[in-house]
């Protein structure tokens, strides 16, 4: 059985090359901006986050810019 195999319980390693082309190559981020994204802003900007799955409501806008004003 090979590393990562769902049979022996192992992590896979994350694919690096996969996500580098994406951000790097389809989306032509610069570096420092690619480095510096969170795993849920890579995914958002992939198009990897489903339809409707992390968008904002009027009311928690509402309720965020509420607590957050702009100054």
């Amino acid at each position: 059985m090979a590393a990562g195999d769902e049979t022996t319980g192992a992590p896979r390693p994350f694919p690096w090359d996969m996500a580098m082309a994406v951000g790097l190559g389809r989306l032509r981020l610069e570096p420092s901006v690619f480095w510096a994204l969170t795993m849920r802003e890579f995914a958002a900007a992939a198009g990897l986050i489903g339809e409707g799955g992390g968008a904002l409501t009027r009311p928690v806008l509402a309720g965020l810019m509420q607590r957050f004003p702009d100054q």
